[in-house]
């Protein structure tokens, strides 16, 4: 008994000696669309030095982590590439907002490699009878392949393109299959074109805002997690002017 005392009062003292430690000790879990793993973390990082709390992502295509969100996964932010999704969280009654939050407007490109054939890249690339494979992130999960399949379908493409398609489950994905070669062009976000790899490694061009709907970004707290007040913190520093121009030289614009 003497000794299980004698722990819980260094416990004590060390809480009181040491500033923040709880703080440090708070994680806070946030289902993040894939298009943002190449522009959350370093956001993260500066969120975690200015309140001492400790965040971590998953990057999955907004479907899947809705779906995972439904299904009881113990997340307490919803960061979307699109609105819908986290309309199907508030939908289910698992959210605390009554519309999604809106952080950001996405843009969709096509990214081809350096080294590829198709080095004067341009939308008409889409029409030419020697392209073989075009990466896409699966229409059915991903905003950024349901406005690429918008795209082709404004284009009159989408059935004499549908057998080149090399469908990826999320848009960093897409981006992947394209790099690796696995395809010959291919469909992505803004975001991963301006990445340090992508800049080095191709080129691309932006496909007409006309051409899909715009990619609205949307975000919910989780109804019920465990760190709500921690995620309605985050979401305030998503949506601060400081944060927002951090994000629009790496492809993410604000929203009205």
């Amino acid at each position: 008994m003497f000794d299980r005392l004698m722990k819980a009062f260094f416990v004590f003292l060390l809480a009181l000696v040491t500033p923040g430690l709880s703080s440090a000790q708070q994680t806070l879990r946030v289902a993040a669309a894939a298009d943002l793993q190449p522009v959350l973390p370093p956001i993260l990082k500066q969120f975690e030095a200015q309140t001492g709390i400790h965040a971590e992502a998953s990057y999955q295509s907004s479907a899947t982590l809705a779906t995972q969100i439904l299904n009881g996964a113990p997340f307490d932010l919803f960061l979307a590439a699109d609105l819908s999704f986290p309309q199907r969280v508030i939908d289910a009654g698992k959210a605390e907002e009554s519309q999604p939050v809106r952080y950001a407007r996405g843009t969709l490109v096509l990214w081809a490699r350096n080294d590829s054939h198709f080095a004067r890249l341009s939308i008409d690339t889409l029409k030419d009878a020697s392209l073989k494979s075009i990466a896409i992130a699966n229409p059915e999960h991903a905003p950024y392949g349901r406005a690429a399949k918008a795209a082709l379908e404004k284009l009159g493409l989408w059935d004499t393109l549908r057998p080149k398609l090399v469908i990826a489950e999320n848009i960093a994905q897409a981006a992947q299959y394209v790099d690796s070669g696995n395809a010959e062009i291919g469909f992505v976000s803004l975001t991963s074109a301006l990445t340090q790899r992508l800049q080095a490694d191709g080129h691309y061009v932006t496909v007409p805002a006309e051409d899909y709907p715009p990619i609205i970004q949307g975000a919910v707290v989780v109804k019920g997690a465990a760190e709500a007040q921690a995620a309605r913190q985050l979401l305030l520093f998503m949506r601060s002017s400081s944060v927002r121009d951090q994000l629009v030289p790496h492809g993410l614009a604000p929203t009205n």
